[in-house]
């Protein structure tokens, strides 16, 4: 008999599954057999970011293919009757959830990286913390009831970079360091509980959009490297998707809890590789190409003042 899907069974929504890493993470649990809700704006007809033509429905669909089971609910996670309608269907097909995946982002229009922060718009930080910090707490808060009752639970809360290393604009480092709190805090809350809550980071993501920039594909995609040399070790979105499903087949992924985890890392300690076969790890290839750890310890992010301004976290490649 073919050896059972270590997901085989379990039921998963990944809040922002329309593209890029939510993309990648939910048909990565697909493959690893799970049920997957797939969420997001972006639906068949009713494209909600620019022209962008990926939709919910294709997410499932691949989900699908790759043999799980693909369930796509338009949502607009920043309204809470939205998120309390679907909460309230996925308990009334399933009785529980067991894997919640925030990717909520919606950032990309309006992040400006260069200017300073007293130079930039206030409406648009603000927009950004309520689609890409507030969805998250907003879907955890109605969804964590239905992970309560059951064996074991995980929370993963997609963020950019595992360190304190400034990522080049305000606002987005504030998002960013926002959400690695926030799996912070709800890991203290669901401490008596079997629900483990944790933060975990992508390398340098070749999403769709990524791939355009570049002028090529996923098949050719070495190719961009002409183009920007540190391409060369970036990774797809499949690598972080099968680090959530390796997170959530772990039965001792509680003491992870209120952690920040890294794709590049996950791949060492569980073995998975990427779609392609390899194994990129971007925290080596960054010490290597700029001469210092990915990695920044605690004591050393908060530089003085006297010693001159921290760097950021990449000197010539914004986060992203």
């Amino acid at each position: 008999m073919p050896a059972m899907k270590p997901l085989e069974g379990r039921v998963a929504l990944v809040a922002g599954a329309t593209r890029g890493a939510g993309r990648g993470i939910a048909t990565m649990l697909g493959e690893a057999g799970a049920t997957v809700y797939c969420t997001g704006r972006s639906v068949r007809g009713r494209p909600a970011t620019g022209s962008r033509p990926e939709t919910i429905e294709e997410t499932a669909e691949i989900v699908d293919a790759k043999g799980g089971r693909g369930i796509a609910v338009r949502v607009d996670h920043s309204v809470e009757s939205e998120v309390e309608a679907l909460c309230a269907r996925i308990q009334r097909e399933q009785g529980r959830l067991d894997i919640l995946v925030n990717d909520i982002w919606g950032g990309d229009g309006l992040t400006e990286f260069g200017p300073a922060f007293w130079k930039q718009s206030a409406a648009k930080g603000q927009q950004m913390f309520e689609r890409a910090v507030f969805t998250h707490l907003l879907t955890s808060r109605h969804a964590v009831p239905l992970m309560l009752g059951g064996e074991r639970g995980l929370i993963v809360e997609i963020t950019d970079g595992d360190s304190f290393g400034y990522r080049g604009n305000l606002w987005y480092d504030l998002v960013k360091m926002s959400v690695i709190r926030l799996a912070f805090g709800m890991s203290w809350e669901l401490r008596r509980t079997k629900v483990t809550a944790l933060a975990l980071t992508p390398g340098f993501l070749r999403s769709e959009e990524m791939l355009e920039n570049f002028g090529v594909t996923e098949a050719n995609w070495r190719e961009g490297a002409a183009k920007d040399p540190h391409f060369i070790a970036s990774e797809s979105p499949c690598y972080v998707g099968r680090a959530v499903a390796a997170l959530a087949a772990d039965p001792n992924v509680g003491a992870k809890a209120g952690r920040v985890f890294s794709s590049w890392a996950l791949a060492r300690e569980y073995g998975f590789t990427d779609a392609d076969g390899s194994q990129p790890h971007w925290g080596d290839y960054f010490a290597r190409a700029f001469g210092r750890p990915y990695q920044v310890a605690d004591e050393d992010a908060y530089t003085s003042w006297r010693d001159g301004p921290m760097e950021i976290a990449s000197p010539d490649w914004p986060l992203g």
